[in-house]
Formats: C-alpha cells, structure tokens, sequence
C-alpha cells in the first residue's frame, strides 16, 4: 500500500525521480494533504543521493484546478500535519489564522521547492489554474502539453493574485496585469513565446520528452548542477522577486481581511456562486 493518498512517488529512469499529482477526480485540485505529500515526496528526492533530478506531473487530464476551495476550515486541516515552516498562530484570532495558514502552506511551500537543490521539471497538461502556477512555478523548467491553458482567476475572487506572486517575472509586467485583470486563460503557444514554458510538446510525448530531458540533465555533475540553479535564482532575487514576494503575499492578505469584513469569507462569494458552486477550484 502507498504511503501517499494523493500522490504518486515514482523512480522511471536512473538519477530521476518522479511525483505525480493523482486527484484526477478532483482535476487534482490541492487539498491540505496533497500539498504536505508533495513536500514529503520532494524531501525524499532531495535527500536521495541516488536522484538528481525531479519530475513533477500529473494524472488525468488537467493538471490542477488550484486549491480545494471545499476545505473550508483550514486550520482544522493543517493542524493534522507536521508543520515545515517556523511560523505560528493557526489557531488565532482574526486575520492571524488565516496568514499563518497560507505563509505556511502556499507562500512557504513554494518557496520550499524553488530552492530544492536539485533541477526540478514540470510536466504539464490541461488546464493550470491560479494555486496550478503555484506548483509549476517554483519549478526550473517547464514542459506544457499543447493543450496546456494557465489561468490566475483571484482577482475574479477578490484577492490581488495567486500566493506565490511570481507572474511579473514569469511573463513580463503587461501580460502580468492583462492576466491578472481579466482572467483569461494563456495558451501553451503563447507562453512559450513569454518564456514561461521552455518546450511545447504533443500531448501524447509529454511523458517521454520529459523524461529525455530529465534523463540528459541528470547526467551533469550533480553539485554543478545545484550551483547553477542556486546563482539563477540569487539574480533573480536580486532583481528584486523576493520582495516583490512579500509584498504581493501582504496584499492578498489585506483582500482576505477585506472580503471576511464585507462578506464573512475571505473571497468574494459571488465567484463561488457563479463559477462552481460546490465544485472545487481556484
């Protein structure tokens, strides 16, 4: 028996491991545990010295539809797992539980597995929705299925944008903001012309030339390979993404409080009544 429920933890090739999203039910929408898997899964290939590179995919035909929005009580779930961050007060008052929760799970996460020490691939089809981004993003390369369409739909929600506000640097700063105004979905074409994606691929050889090119970079010396991704992601910083960070995760918390005063929950619950009822999204 696995020791995941919604993942899947795979060795397909020498020096490659593989995690793979495996709620296809849900669209692999990202429950509480879901995401602690995925941290346990990626510690364990970061920690394998017979693993130098990560494959993240996933099973069915989307690769996710962003967080649950059906765990409405966060703070109920997260306290069932071991905690990865420093930060406290999941059990506060106010608009205290709310930050620790999503510092914790989303901003820290993702923060988490940008700075693995080992390259990491996204293997990606369908639709990539808002908390979507939030897994492909931190990853240093991406391989987009041609059927693959990326959305940031919070600002439809109320909030400023997805936890892990990486899209100025993703995309450019006006495809940023037309994403994030009008909550179109971007094609695999056009993302790749963005530099978001670095290859477009049939969606039946996504598997396969991911796997080539997991295969081909796991061959580098592996601390070469660690110290060219750290300097990448050092000039990033540096050119300010991390502030950019913080400061994007403080507004999306000011549009939680916002929306709590207002409505009683933390999103605009005209966007739940419109796009999915019950469903799961985001």
């Amino acid at each position: 028996m696995s020791e995941f429920e919604t993942i899947r933890y795979e060795r397909p090739a020498e020096k490659v491991a593989r995690i793979v999203l495996d709620r296809a039910e849900a669209r692999n929408a990202q429950s509480m545990r879901m995401l602690y898997e995925l941290n346990d899964a990626f510690d364990r290939a970061a920690q394998d010295d017979s693993v130098s590179v990560i494959v993240l995919a996933a099973n069915g035909p989307h690769f996710s539809a962003g967080h649950d929005l059906r765990e409405t009580d966060a703070v109920e779930v997260v306290t069932g797992h071991r905690r990865v961050g420093t930060w406290c007060g999941f059990g506060c008052a106010g608009a205290e539980s709310q930050m620790a929760v999503e510092k914790e799970m989303y901003l820290g996460l993702s923060e988490r597995w940008r700075n693995l020490p080992k390259p990491t691939i996204a293997a990606v089809q369908g639709k990539v929705i808002a908390g979507g981004l939030m897994l492909v993003w931190p990853c240093d390369l991406i391989v987009a299925a041609e059927d693959a369409l990326f959305q940031d739909n919070t600002v439809s929600m109320g909030v400023s944008g997805a936890e892990f506000f990486n899209h100025p640097f993703e995309v450019g700063v006006r495809k940023a903001k037309e994403m994030l105004f009008t909550s179109d979905f971007l094609t695999a074409s056009e993302v790749h012309r963005l530099g978001m994606v670095n290859h477009v691929v049939a969606l039946d050889e996504l598997e396969s030339f991911t796997l080539e090119l997991a295969s081909r970079i796991a061959e580098k010396p592996l601390f070469a390979l660690k110290l060219a991704k750290e300097a990448v992601n050092v000039a990033q910083d540096n050119q300010g993404r991390a502030n950019a960070m913080q400061t994007s995760f403080a507004y999306h918390q000011l549009c939680h409080s916002h929306n709590q005063q207002i409505h009683g929950l933390p999103i605009d619950p005209g966007f739940m009544q419109r796009t999915f009822g019950a469903k799961a999204g985001a």
